[in-house]
């Protein structure tokens, strides 16, 4: 997997985050997921799917500042990357930059994000 194919799986996951797009998240989140959201909280795949799929999560802008890539072996690939965030969780209106951990795994010949961590960047013009 070269770094532009995970960097297309990352805009892919971006584009399905600001459409609520369950079925491409479903496809792109191992079901034993572990993330980390910016409050500390352990969400599950499940957790992030019934997110996006009742309105409770809504992105309205995801614009990607930076991304790195960290090859671990063939099969895992860590990537680091910083976003400007906007948008509504459980009503309340969200806006600033975020930096995103995010573990993809090749599992039976398709890759899945494994883990995940998401926090603000504090001060971030």
């Amino acid at each position: 997997m070269t770094d532009a194919a995970i960097a297309a799986l990352e805009a892919e996951l971006r584009r399905a985050q600001l459409a609520s797009d369950v079925s491409a998240l479903d496809r792109l989140i191992d079901g034993d997921l572990l993330f980390t959201g910016p409050g500390g909280e352990l969400a599950s795949k499940a957790d992030d799917l019934a997110a996006h799929g009742s309105g409770l999560l809504r992105f309205s802008a995801h614009e990607p500042e930076e991304l790195r890539v960290r090859r671990v072996g063939d099969d895992v690939v860590v990537v680091a990357l910083r976003a400007r965030l906007a948008g509504e969780f459980d009503g309340r209106p969200f806006a600033g930059t975020y930096r995103y951990t995010r573990v993809w795994a090749r599992m039976g010949g398709d890759w899945r994000i494994v883990a995940g961590h998401v926090s603000e960047v504090p001060g971030a013009a």
